[in-house]
């Protein structure tokens, strides 16, 4: 199962708001270079683990709920059509019912339907809204199970389905549930423009919240412009990640049913630097009070900005003889005006690939460089993939040496250095394509 919520993620550690995973991922092995490398896709069913229904008042009925569902795939080189997801409820019976969206088509025993999504993003939304609410009798921890299947049209092979292992707990309980709304990605925000944060808390338990606590992420990109006295704020550059940090304490009592503004609009600042940004927030009940359906609880805000990133690389120029060994590689640069981040999946954000000069092998390589050969290479020309971390600030300047042992002269001998997207394709960000290949020449006859 894909997790819905920020909230899931953080309760994992892997990522406190996007600052740790963007600040320390991505050190690893990149990827070859995409033609070279078979495609795949992956259907994966986003759903919360767990939910809380609360139990039923002495003679009257619950108040229903919401469990939000929806598809994603994992590669954007193919546009998956007609998602269909299947739910099955029959493993609340006893515990708790379902009311159907529209997109959703029951069978006769209503516990099971099939629900058309449409079309299936990269980054989730929920496309299926279900309602749930405990039955009366239920008892405070009773337990039921909704599973989940799912299929889609498109994919390397045509049709994509999702793996198992997809459900979601639905427990019945009694206390405070506070939960944030899921915000609309923004795309194509202008540098320097004002944002307002759709912050609105809900308590849909049937107990009343006696103050709460906020936490707040945001990346590179973005400025926290709005300051609230009972708010903390660390950044945007204390510790390098050029991340901003927010966490604050408001006294304010929410009531079951009722929703509560902050005091004042929060607003972001898009800045000259933005590109790919995410502004994450979390809200938790005061006082130690256990929330009873955390998947509400945290949100990501994806804001793409419009601007580009200049990554260039330079190669080197060296002589030797044969059996020396020199130092050669290349510079990465980031020439902005943007910074740029995997913000979603915390992967690098560019694989450098790299053949060697005709006559060279490399005997010492960067750490963050691979053996990328493979069966379609010259066997006798080395091929590596560099990678940087998940970001590329601007002004981030980096050298990659290589030791380079010559094995034989060969005049003008020239190695190539390229760089991509994670995955291998032209960089969508970045205007100026010029200055994405660099040579590595041994030995220049002039």
């Amino acid at each position: 199962m894909s997790p819905v919520s920020v909230g899931r993620v953080l309760r994992r550690g892997v990522c406190a708001g996007a600052v740790g995973a963007l600040a320390v991922a991505g050190l690893g092995s990149g990827a070859a270079v995409a033609d070279e490398v078979p495609q795949t896709d992956a259907l994966a069913v986003q759903s919360p683990y767990d939910v809380a229904a609360t139990v039923a008042p002495d003679g009257g009925v619950a108040r229903y709920r919401p469990l939000a569902l929806g598809l994603t795939h994992s590669n954007d080189a193919f546009t998956p059509t007609d998602g269909r997801l299947t739910v099955d409820a029959s493993g609340l019976a006893g515990v708790a019912e379902v009311a159907w969206p529209d997109n959703c088509t029951p069978d006769d025993s209503g516990t099971v339907a099939v629900c058309d999504t449409g079309d299936v993003p990269i980054r989730y939304s929920a496309q299926v809204r279900l309602k749930v609410r405990a039955v009366s009798g239920a008892a405070v921890g009773a337990q039921g199970t909704v599973t989940y299947s799912a299929e889609a049209t498109g994919g390397p092979d045509g049709t994509l389905v999702a793996q198992g292992g997809n459900d979601t707990t639905v427990t019945v309980g009694s206390g405070v549930d506070l939960g944030i709304s899921t915000p609309q990605d923004a795309t194509g925000v202008e540098p320097g423009t004002s944002l307002t944060v759709p912050y609105a808390i809900t308590n849909t338990g049937d107990e009343t919240a006696h103050g709460f606590s906020l936490s707040m992420w945001a990346t590179y990109g973005l400025d926290v412009t709005t300051r609230y006295p009972q708010c903390a704020y660390t950044g945007p550059d204390v510790d390098g990640t050029g991340f901003t940090t927010v966490t604050c304490s408001f006294d304010t009592e929410i009531a079951p049913g009722a929703t509560v503004e902050l005091p004042a609009p929060l607003q972001l600042a898009v800045t000259g630097h933005a590109l790919y940004d995410r502004f994450d927030y979390d809200v938790q009940p005061a006082a130690d009070t256990t929330d009873l359906d955390s998947s509400d609880n945290s949100r990501s805000w994806h804001i793409d900005a419009d601007n580009t990133a200049d990554f260039a690389v330079y190669g080197t120029s060296v002589s030797g003889a044969a059996g020396d060994t020199v130092t050669s590689g290349f510079r990465f640069v980031n020439h902005g005006p943007a910074w740029a981040g995997d913000v979603s999946a915390g992967d690098p954000i560019t694989t450098i690939d790299v053949h060697l000069p005709e006559g060279t092998t490399a005997t010492s390589v960067p750490r963050t460089c691979r053996n990328a050969w493979t069966s379609g290479d010259d066997p006798a020309i080395g091929h590596y993939a560099c990678t940087l971390p998940t970001w590329a600030k601007p002004d981030l300047d980096v050298t990659f040496p290589f030791q380079l042992r010559i094995d034989r002269v060969v005049p003008d001998a020239t190695g190539r250095v390229t760089t991509l997207s994670y995955n291998g394709t032209p960089l969508a960000f970045d205007s100026n394509t010029e200055n994405n290949t660099a040579e590595v020449i041994v030995n220049p006859s002039t």
